[in-house]
């Protein structure tokens, strides 16, 4: 490969990865050209995109857009490195239910780099198992409107008491008045 167009492909490279929030690493040998349109796509969809490229020339990338290189043991054989641009937590879901479909056996997830942290195999699955952004601010709100609806029921409540006393007021005075 002629040394420009390494340069281009590092350029664009370190181009996307200085807005990345994190790299994903796996072994695609073998996968069908079906299969990795799949997870490209579906990829695209969680907000990351899927990039194949010589470990050496991603190694230069990275380390050009100031991220922490990736070990050794991740930078061997046919990589495809995901990088995450939105939320990393879907992008890892994406992955790992890729790997866990029983359909294919060609890709291998190796671990990553999240911001700063290196992650290993394990802690890449432990990510992929956290709720989405979408589902932890659900939880946040509901955990803050707890409060504020237990209030509002308790302040209703005691409306509703208010009223039901009033009722059974008219109803005794309607009562003696009509006995009289």
């Amino acid at each position: 490969m002629p040394a420009k167009i390494k340069y281009e492909l590092v350029d664009g490279l370190r181009e996307k990865l200085s807005r990345t929030k994190a790299v994903f690493v796996g072994e695609y040998r073998g996968m069908t050209v079906a299969q990795s349109t799949e997870l490209r796509h579906k990829v695209r969809e969680a907000g990351g995109e899927l990039k194949v490229a010589k470990n050496s020339l991603f190694a230069i990338a990275m380390k050009e857009a100031g991220l922490e290189a990736l070990p050794e043991e991740l930078m061997k054989g046919p990589n495809i490195f995901a990088l995450c641009y939105d939320d990393p937590v879907s992008v890892a879901k994406v992955l790992k239910e890729h790997v866990n479909d029983k359909t294919q056996k060609a890709f291998v997830l190796k671990g990553g780099l999240l911001e700063t942290q290196q992650l290993n195999l394990a802690q890449l699955l432990a990510l992929a198992d956290l709720p989405s952004k979408e589902v932890m601010r659900g939880q946040v709100v509901r955990t803050i409107a707890a409060p504020l609806s237990g209030l509002v029921n308790v302040l209703a409540g005691t409306m509703r008491n208010f009223v039901t006393c009033l009722d059974q007021i008219r109803a005794k005075k309607e009562e003696e008045g009509s006995a009289a």
